[in-house]
């Protein structure tokens, strides 16, 4: 009898991962060489890993493993799934047709690794990772999309994307990613009184009456939406990947109310409400349209400015090592 060939794995590493070193790369490579044949490919610019992602999908590799943050983690998870039409026949579903993904946090939050319940640190994921690929272990998860882009986490459009507009102009600055950065920048956006008296969003969704004068919406795939340092931020406590899409939207952003929704979400039970609050659970699909284009995000990155956004809940995407 010959001899099982080892499973064929591709590294992808952004090399400005702000949590990793050139040793603590070494270290990882040396550690899933010695489980699988291993490919290690860096990052060039941007949309590099979701091209390398792809290829080798296409190309039959068995595990994609990404060192780097929520951005890397976005793009290889849109390679992979991009690649799914070309791999028909393989398998009931796009988690049993394309590799499975490991996640080794390099970021500054970590926010998919972290929903998951992985270590934050790189080693203690590695072992995770190794772990999962010796005893054939994963969770099978669902993904977002946004028109033709998939979403881990969340997807953001109005003062949420607003906020991580400003976060990313201020590290293009050279300032550090940090909780507090992000706190000032919400402070600010919020206090630009940008559409605080005429909300132009709407929310669109098969069957049901349109739910008009929106002034931001967040939309969740998992909880938390993000964490603040080691705390998570929770507007919707109950989505799940293994649920639809859960939505909040703040209708009028008056400075009381805005406030308290802000505590709600921060505490430890999560779960805003009030008259400004709207809060979907389990969708399916629906749009968010907007009168004026408005900021828009997915998994932290900002993407521009869209007047129509189109989303989909994606069931039995990932298979992901965990």
């Amino acid at each position: 009898m010959g001899t099982v060939p080892p499973m064929r794995a591709l590294l992808v590493v952004n090399p400005k991962a702000t949590t990793t070193s050139e040793r603590s790369r070494d270290v990882l490579v040396r550690a899933l060489r010695s489980e699988v044949d291993l490919t290690v490919e860096y990052t060039l610019r941007r949309g590099h890993a979701a091209a390398l992602c792809r290829a080798a999908a296409e190309s039959g590799v068995d595990v994609v493993v990404t060192l780097g943050g929520d951005g890397t983690v976005n793009e290889a998870v849109n390679g992979l799934m991009n690649a799914d039409a070309a791999l028909a026949g393989r398998g009931a579903t796009p988690a049993y047709r394309l590799p499975a993904l490991g996640v080794v946090p390099g970021g500054s939050t970590n926010v998919f690794a972290r929903a998951l319940g992985l270590p934050r640190d790189w080693a203690d994921g590695t072992s995770v990772i190794l772990d999962g690929l010796r005893d054939g272990r994963h969770r099978v998860i669902g993904l977002g999309r946004a028109d033709d882009r998939y979403f881990t986490f969340t997807a953001g459009i109005g003062l949420d994307a607003a906020v991580v507009r400003r976060v990313e102009q201020a590290r293009l600055r050279g300032r550090t990613s940090t909780p507090a950065l992000y706190v000032r920048s919400m402070v600010a956006q919020f206090l630009s009184g940008e559409d605080r008296k005429s909300p132009p969003l709407s929310l669109e969704r098969p069957g049901e009456s349109v739910e008009s004068e929106l002034s931001t919406i967040i939309i969740q795939n998992t909880a938390p939406w993000t964490y603040v340092g080691d705390r998570p931020i929770n507007p919707n406590p109950q989505a799940s990947f293994d649920h639809g899409l859960d939505v909040l939207a703040v209708r009028r952003l008056k400075v009381s109310s805005t406030t308290r929704t802000v505590t709600q979400m921060a505490s430890l039970k999560g779960d805003p409400h009030g008259r400004e609050v709207l809060r979907l659970h389990d969708q399916a699909e629906f749009a968010v349209v907007s009168t004026r284009p408005q900021a828009f995000q997915l998994d932290g990155d900002y993407l521009g400015e869209r007047q129509k956004v189109h989303f989909a809940s994606v069931p039995q995407a990932l298979r992901v090592i965990c």
